[in-house]
């Protein structure tokens, strides 16, 4: 029988806050370095970007930036997709077995305001 492998969600920020854009800058997407780790993105990652004002998909990858700034830089191509201001989501893919996958959990990120990691439970509250 052939393996069968999935392309699975592995980690995910959700719905943060685009605070720079630079064109000039070779490429890439500027990510606080505490918001890296909790999502379990690495540097020089591949990551797929979902603007939420404009529909946009983009895909680039990731560059670390200064921790406890909550950065999100649009740099290159993609500041022409991304304005300050923009919430989108910043995800990353994995493959792996049909059976690790039926057991994976992806690491979802939620964020306040700031671009700083918050609890799912203080954003439960704010939705009702």
């Amino acid at each position: 029988m052939a393996r069968m492998l999935r392309q699975m969600l592995l980690g995910k920020l959700h719905r943060v806050r685009v605070t720079q854009t630079d064109l000039n800058y070779i490429g890439s997407v500027t990510i606080d370095a505490d918001l890296l780790q909790a999502a379990g993105i690495l540097p020089s990652e591949k990551v797929l970007v979902i603007n939420l004002e404009s529909g946009a998909r983009l895909e680039s990858y990731a560059l670390e930036g200064r921790a406890g700034s909550g950065v999100i830089g649009m740099n290159g191509g993609t500041a022409r997709s991304c304005h300050i201001g923009d919430r989108v989501l910043i995800c990353t893919f994995g493959w792996m077995e049909e059976s690790e996958a039926r057991e994976h959990k992806p690491r979802v990120v939620f964020v306040d305001e700031a671009n700083r990691p918050a609890r799912p439970e203080s954003l439960a509250q704010r939705a009702t």
